[in-house]
């Protein structure tokens, strides 16, 4: 699905991604750890096409045959908002809408089909446990509900990719539970390939490959 040869990252000389490569699997679910500072946010930022990197003709960014080295910007936006998902630490939500409003925002970025986006904000709302909270605004929502919305945004268009920087890193250890098991349905019962960041060793510990990052290099 994705295939990622000889990347390199730095700024202002300094090397953040040291010639990673990696190879990620439709249906893979997928936790990077690694200190602070060794790369990991980058590197999903880079798979994300949120940033970039350091141009090389040995460098290769292929995502489902598509080499993403050869899109322009309008072309990598178009397909960052049809193909790839993005949860953060922090939820992000825009407080002037409700919660069914930034659920859908990204479908109407993309300009999606209404009706099939509004089927699937109803079967992501069943599975989220989310259904009772969508008319209300985020200073209504608790820490759980509230990354719960930020998961339903994130798979509003039906991505083949989704990327996860932290996301229970802001909240207590039983709204971690539950974000880390709807992770396992998400991967599951829905077929979306996850990447991960985390420091949450159990977190890590429930994707099916745990890959280790330091000082922007593979680790064992």
């Amino acid at each position: 699905m994705i295939e990622i040869k000889n990347l390199n990252k730095s700024y202002n000389n300094h090397i953040v991604l040291n010639n990673i490569s990696m190879k990620i699997d439709k249906g893979d679910f997928i936790s990077i750890v690694g200190p602070s500072g060794a790369g990991k946010t980058t590197l999903l930022n880079i798979l994300g096409t949120i940033d970039s990197f350091d141009k090389n003709e040995k460098t290769s960014l292929l995502f489902e045959k598509t080499d993403l080295t050869k899109l322009n910007d309008k072309e990598l936006s178009s397909f960052r908002n049809k193909k790839i998902g993005f949860i953060f630490q922090f939820h992000q939500l825009l407080p002037e809408l409700t919660a069914r409003e930034n659920i859908l925002l990204p479908s109407m970025i993309g300009k999606f089909d209404s009706g099939k986006s509004h089927d699937n904000l109803n079967k992501l709302s069943s599975i989220l446990d989310i259904n009772k909270i969508l008319d209300k605004k985020p200073e209504f929502l608790s820490g759980g509900e509230k990354q719960r919305v930020a998961v339903a945004r994130a798979l509003i268009n039906n991505p083949s990719l989704l990327l996860a920087d932290e996301p229970t890193g802001n909240l207590d250890s039983d709204n971690a539970n539950k974000i880390q098991e709807l992770f396992k349905k998400i991967n599951k019962e829905l077929g979306v390939t996850i990447v991960l960041v985390t420091h949450n060793k159990k977190f890590s510990k429930i994707a099916r490959k745990c890959l280790v990052l330091k000082d922007g290099k593979w680790s064992k």
